[in-house]
């Protein structure tokens, strides 16, 4: 047995001790999605781990979906195996800022993107995710929305709608380095391959692509396909999942820089020591999370 078994076995072990629940986001590297007992996007995850009895959540991804999943289970303590794990766009707006910027646009309601800390969902009208954001923006009874904090989200919806969209000015770093010259590398080099791209992506990114989806959109997109072949517009993590499903198919990074690394952060080392030590809990103050959560039910009422 090696170390890696090892380790495993006691992370294994500890979960039953403990009666935990491990959440591992598409993005995770290979071993520790293997781990995990529910494996996708975001919120997903956090409504998984609150339909089970567990008494902890070790969410193996970045802060803002820790905090989802606070909000979404009250009572189970939730843990981040490394505390450090956090998500630059959603570092792009400020609860503060989104005041000063709602005030400069006065009655329009706001949509905020999943991908955003408590204290700024706690600020919006209505939250969404990048497989119902349109959705979610047509659903809205006004001729304009501010949508935060991911513009390349939030322009994509508006192409899709006849809403107006006003947009802050974040972006996904990670997102960023998928680029309109590496797809079209790929697409030299694997010319029979579909190109499948997240709607984080930016524009002259989704204009090469024969479709446009969240990750688990992707995941089925890829499945329902009869090609043989994927060119994937979004993190790397993703192709352990996608291959590990699809065994009879080939599926190629759209850009090799495509690497988050507060995603890569999370290890078997880490998972093992949160359920060790119990520590980096992540919690969310009431009055907060009561706001918070009235944007993500107002979303869930109509998806």
């Amino acid at each position: 047995m090696n170390c890696s078994d090892n380790l495993v076995n006691e992370i294994r072990r500890l979960k039953r001790e403990r009666n935990a629940v491990i959440l591992a986001h598409n993005y995770q590297i290979g071993e520790v999605q293997d781990i995990a007992d529910f494996v996708g996007d975001s919120l997903r995850l956090s409504q998984q781990a609150a339909s089970t009895d567990a008494d902890v959540i070790i969410f193996c991804g970045v802060h803002f979906m820790a905090e989802t999943a606070a909000i979404l289970s009250p009572k189970k303590t939730v843990l981040l195996p490394d505390i450090y794990a956090g998500c630059p766009m959603a570092d792009m707006v400020t609860a503060e800022k989104l005041r000063e910027f709602k005030a400069e646009h006065p009655g329009t309601p706001v949509v905020c993107y999943v991908n955003s800390s408590a204290d700024v969902k706690a600020e919006s009208d209505y939250c969404c995710t990048s497989a119902n954001a349109v959705k979610i923006v047509e659903s809205i009874g006004a001729d304009k929305v501010i949508f935060v904090p991911d513009q390349h989200l939030g322009h994509y919806a508006s192409t899709k709608t006849s809403k107006s969209v006003v947009l802050w000015n974040g972006f996904c770093p990670t997102h960023r380095r998928i680029t309109a010259k590496s797809v079209k590398e790929q697409k030299a080099a694997y010319p029979e391959a579909r190109v499948v791209v997240h709607p984080e992506c930016t524009t002259e990114v989704i204009a090469l692509a024969d479709a446009v989806a969240s990750t688990e959109g992707i995941l089925r997109y890829a499945h329902e396909s009869n090609d043989g072949e994927f060119i994937i517009g979004t993190e790397l993590g993703i192709l352990h999942r996608l291959q590990k499903e699809n065994p009879g198919k080939r599926f190629y990074a759209a850009a090799e820089r495509a690497i988050c690394p507060n995603m890569k952060r999370t290890t078997l080392e880490k998972v093992l020591w949160s359920l060790q030590d119990m520590e980096n809990a992540i919690t969310v103050p009431e009055d907060i999370a009561a706001r918070a959560k009235r944007a993500i039910d107002r979303m869930l009422e109509i998806v």
